[in-house]
């Protein structure tokens, strides 16, 4: 399996598109998002997914497509609402331009993103516009529930795993099932595919969150601190909770229970009280967890054995990723 033809293939068909349209105002700030660069994880898992049914893999492009433009455009209005001030190192759009370009050109994004399933006979184009619609709600789901928690000192690590659940892993293994979709396979390997990809999404959250503390700020791409910064209840918060000194308990309330100006001190406290607390440790575990329980998927799915070593390579290197 080789990643680098899907990137490739994938980055090809991205720049044929034209988004140099009018009004410039609305489409160019969608030009820019897409090109930013990024993991492309969602939509080489597309292709991945068509490829090992279908030796066609390019015919799930359009698909690919329609996942990468819908994933940019929840991060143009989660940028928004988190106040972010880099995305993948850049600006982020609303900073570049403004709020309001920000909305419009994400919401443009969202019918873009369907379009793209225009390019499929009625039955595929009706089973992808199906999970489409059922994935892109649920992750509006997961993204008002991280907003409730930023305000509630209640919530509990299940309570977490249910958010990011519908919020980034619906995600990953609605793109596995699209290329399954566009392959044309029976619905019980297509869904074998989802719940492959759902808990790879939990690992790869947790460790996107575990990088936000402990991550390099010059390959992570994102602030350093940026879900200390915003009060977000991640695992590394809950765990502390859960298994910290009353002192540092007390300190981590304290501490999410402001928003400041200035917070070089606060990230600097949080993130000791995380380490004094292997919260660093518990963290990975679980991110192990969840990747060994994706791999028990691949099992069931009828493919070669290569093709199941190739998609547990690929959700090992996530698990071990610095960006």
């Amino acid at each position: 399996m080789d990643l680098s033809k899907y990137q490739q293939s994938f980055l090809s068909y991205l720049q044929d598109q034209d988004f140099k349209r009018e009004p410039k105002n609305l489409y160019e700030p969608i030009d820019y998002i897409l090109q930013l660069g990024g993991k492309r994880l969602r939509p080489i898992l597309t292709l991945i997914a068509c490829d090992i049914f279908s030796s066609e893999y390019t015919k799930a492009l359009p698909a690919a497509m329609a996942v990468e433009t819908f994933h940019n455009f929840t991060l143009v209005h989660d940028d928004i609402m988190d106040d972010a001030p880099l995305r993948r190192g850049k600006e982020t759009v609303h900073e570049k331009w403004d709020i309001n370009t920000g909305i419009l050109s994400g919401d443009a994004m969202l019918i873009l993103a369907y379009q793209y399933f225009e390019n499929y006979k009625p039955e595929v184009f009706q089973k992808l516009a199906k999970l489409f619609s059922k994935t892109a709600l649920e992750v509006c789901d997961g993204q008002q529930l991280d907003v409730d928690f930023e305000t509630r000192n209640d919530v509990t690590i299940n309570e977490y795993i249910h958010m990011i659940t519908l919020k980034t892993s619906v995600l990953v293994g609605a793109a596995l099932k699209m290329g399954a979709i566009v392959a044309e396979v029976e619905e019980s390997q297509a869904d074998l595919l989802y719940d492959f990809g759902l808990n790879l999404g939990i690992a790869f959250q947790l460790q996107d969150d575990y990088l936000d503390t402990f991550g390099n700020p010059e390959t992570f791409g994102k602030q350093i601190g940026g879900d200390i910064i915003e009060n977000k209840k991640t695992f590394l918060y809950l765990q502390s909770l859960a298994s910290a000194t009353s002192e540092d308990k007390e300190k981590l309330q304290f501490f999410y229970n402001q928003k400041l100006e200035e917070n070089t001190e606060k990230v600097l406290e949080v993130t000791k009280i995380f380490e004094r607390n292997n919260i660093p440790e518990l963290t990975q575990n679980l991110i192990q967890e969840y990747t060994t329980k994706s791999f028990d998927f691949l099992n069931a799915l009828n493919i070669s054995e290569e093709a199941k070593k190739s998609l547990i390579s690929f959700g090992e290197n996530l698990m071990y990723r610095k960006v």
